[in-house]
């Protein structure tokens, strides 16, 4: 089944929105990682993939449904064994973000993961090479948000902790929360949320995708979430959107990741259009685009074909601008870049 569209964007707005530059502040690392990179990554480290060619990968690689998602997931996590994979795969993602004219991203880590897997002061020098060396040649500027697992909180306070350590590196912004939502409220992770806001770290976390208003209710009031991560089931409690619309507490929305998960029906308009009428400010993400066969650009372009305007599109890139992590005098220059679009 199609995914629910109005209209047929025309070729010119096409073109616009790919040229224009974007701010991009939820997508994670791991996950848009194009399958060629896990490739290479497997096949240097003598990792078993389920597939005997790069194209079998790249096939097996396209979404099917959540739990070959997951699958994908994990198999191209496991590939990722050393430091050198880390800032070759940042440096990667980077040159994939050039490509889309991102010019400035924040991206989640999977922190839960990586703490197990390698000393920080190696993961530390491995992302700043990576930053390093996409921001030279590529020309994209990138900071990290190290997100806790859910269903792994027995890692908060070593995530905290590696989060820390980044920050002082200059590589990471704050600490995020992700992972499985049902079963694992945002309330089990109070405290180590306290401490990181007491710490001066931006908190943002996941909530209110494949869980309900519940989980959002409780990002914000038991975490203090600034951001909210997807929050599009913020639209089954009419009095959380109004406290949304009046806060302005803004929401990261992906929405072919929303439609391959089901978290929207294929044949339903995406409801970041009911979220914006009422005033509630969201940004436009990708999410995990390999994995979802989409990018920045496609997710641009298929709110178009719900029926978005120009300029209604390039206010949902300011509000990126707006509510990213950036200084207020680097926010001025990039606001600048969009208007001359």
């Amino acid at each position: 089944m199609a995914i629910y569209s109005t209209n047929q964007p025309s070729s010119d707005l096409l073109e616009r929105l790919r040229a224009m530059p974007k701010v991009e502040i939820h997508v994670h690392l791991e996950g848009a990682t194009d399958a060629a990179t896990v490739w290479q990554m497997a096949t240097r480290n003598g990792v078993s993939l389920p597939a005997k060619t790069l194209e079998e990968w790249e096939s097996f690689y396209a979404f099917r449904d959540f739990n070959h998602f997951i699958d994908v997931y994990q198999t191209a996590g496991g590939c990722m064994r050393t430091p050198e994979d880390f800032a070759f795969m940042t440096e990667r993602f980077l040159a994939i973000q050039a490509a889309q004219r991102i010019v400035y991203t924040e991206a989640f880590l999977s922190a839960s993961l990586l703490v197990e897997k390698l000393p920080t002061p190696d993961l530390l020098a491995a992302f700043g090479e990576g930053l390093r060396l996409g921001q030279e040649r590529h020309g994209v500027r990138c900071r990290f948000i190290p997100d806790i697992a859910r269903h792994q909180p027995e890692t908060q306070w070593r995530v905290l902790d590696f989060v820390l350590a980044g920050r002082e590196a200059g590589i990471f912004l704050g600490l995020g929360l992700g992972g499985i939502e049902v079963g694992y409220p945002p309330e089990l992770f109070a405290d180590v949320f306290a401490e990181a806001r007491k710490q001066g770290l931006h908190v943002v976390a996941h909530a209110g995708e494949t869980d309900g208003p519940a989980s959002i209710w409780g990002a914000l009031q038991a975490l203090k979430a600034e951001r909210i991560g997807h929050g599009v089931r913020a639209v089954d409690d009419p009095a959380l959107v109004k406290h949304l619309a009046e806060t302005q507490i803004p929401l990261e929305v992906n929405p072919y990741s929303n439609y391959r998960l089901k978290v929207t029906p294929e044949d339903a308009p995406h409801p970041i259009r009911a979220l914006v009428d009422a005033g509630v400010r969201v940004t436009v993400n990708s999410d995990d685009p390999p994995m979802f066969s989409t990018d920045l650009n496609r997710e641009y372009a298929l709110l178009a074909a719900q029926g978005f305007t120009w300029e209604e599109l390039v206010r949902l890139n300011l509000n990126a601008v707006d509510v990213c992590f950036l200084p207020e005098s680097e926010k001025v220059n990039l606001r600048l870049l969009i208007a001359d679009c």
